[in-house]
């Protein structure tokens, strides 16, 4: 079968949208057999998501939380996301008070390398809120697929109540008891048992970390959720030791701050600048108006160029940079073997080099 177009969307089935607090739901979504191969994803991947909400397009990306297929059988049958509410946000308002089974969402195939194939090893994630999402889907595959691998979780929620799939991360230990290490963390709620209350900062984790698991012997960290937690447990195991090929990131959603600069100032633009982009096959080149993004610049001239977050966070818009030069603004997507590598987010970047060249399916 022919790999999936990088922007495409289908139309899927709304099968079930669960209450799991006060402010999230899971939605579950039916795969047409004739497009579960398209939908096949690995354990952490997402899905992007859209609307039109008077005349306007929303995009928005979720992590997919069930377990991925297995290699050789079928595409799946259905994917389950969890969605939490953001104030203001229009698609996550939306998916809890409007959206209802039977109804049809615009989605895109799955995307991500926040990922982990099922391997013999000790894997640990540190997550905070609605960062369980992909790493419920890491743990329940690896689990399942690899009799040899062990997981410690360590969970940061505000409250018991507002901590999103308690019952399947539950079901999980009573699954794996001795497979699977959970630690759950409250910062607004005193637990009976388990680590005192209060936020996971670097301080609490450089101590809390050493005291659960052998640090050095876990071959893989997960970092998953709000931008603060995520910088902490980074910093923390950095000054554990740990190598920085062995901590993968994933950031949901980060406050807006000012672009980077680069070292010695800002680096000017050109007069004029041209990028080409390569995507499903098919190049075209095209002038970058003042301002604008390398992605602003190839929608305005294909529309199925792939993004969702356009804010630097999901990745979705990565591209391989085959010449030229470009300045990004801000990454929180992109690891920094991807960045050494040659790949950019065409959401962040701008010329800085009269001829730039992109290509969307390396």
């Amino acid at each position: 079968m022919a790999a999936a177009r990088h922007g495409a969307f289908h139309p899927l089935r709304v099968t079930a949208v669960e209450p799991l607090t006060d402010d999230s739901v899971a939605v579950t979504l039916a795969v047409p057999p004739e497009l579960r191969e398209d939908f096949r994803h690995h354990p952490g991947q997402h899905l992007s998501l859209r609307r039109v909400l008077d005349g306007a397009e929303i995009r928005r990306t979720y992590s997919i939380c069930g377990p991925a297929s297995g290699p050789g059988g079928p595409g799946p049958e259905t994917l389950r996301v969890g969605v939490r509410l953001v104030d203001g946000g229009a698609f996550s308002t939306y998916a809890l008070k409007e959206l209802t089974t039977g109804d049809t969402v615009e989605v895109m195939a799955p995307a991500g390398r926040f990922t982990l194939a099922p391997r013999p090893g000790h894997f640990a994630a540190v997550v905070g809120g609605s960062g369980i999402t992909p790493v419920l889907s890491i743990v329940s595959t690896l689990l399942a697929r690899e009799p040899e691998a062990h997981f410690t979780l360590i969970r940061s929620d505000r409250t018991t109540a507002s901590t999103m799939f308690l019952d399947e991360v539950a079901d999980l230990k009573d699954r794996y008891p001795d497979r699977l290490q959970l630690v759950q963390t409250l910062s607004r709620e005193e637990q009976q048992a388990g680590p005192a209350s209060g936020r996971l900062d670097e301080r609490r984790l450089t101590e809390l970390l050493p005291a659960l698991l052998r640090v050095a012997d876990v071959d893989g960290w997960f970092l998953c959720g709000p931008h603060g937690l995520v910088e902490a447990a980074e910093r923390a195991l950095r000054g554990l030791g740990v190598p920085r090929d062995r901590v993968h990131q994933e950031i949901f959603h980060v406050a807006e701050a000012p672009a980077a600069q680069p070292p010695g100032g800002p680096v000017p633009a050109p007069s004029h600048s041209t990028v080409t982009a390569k995507l499903d096959g098919r190049a075209g080149s095209w002038p970058v108006r003042d301002g604008e993004s390398l992605l602003e610049t190839v929608l305005r001239n294909r529309a199925d160029a792939p993004y969702a977050c356009k804010g630097g966070v999901c990745g979705t818009c990565r591209a391989f940079l085959v010449s030229g030069e470009v300045r990004m603004d801000r990454n929180f997507a992109l690891e920094e073997e991807e960045v050494d590598a040659g790949y950019v987010l065409a959401c962040q970047s701008h010329p800085v080099t009269e001829q730039v060249e992109l290509d969307f399916d390396r």
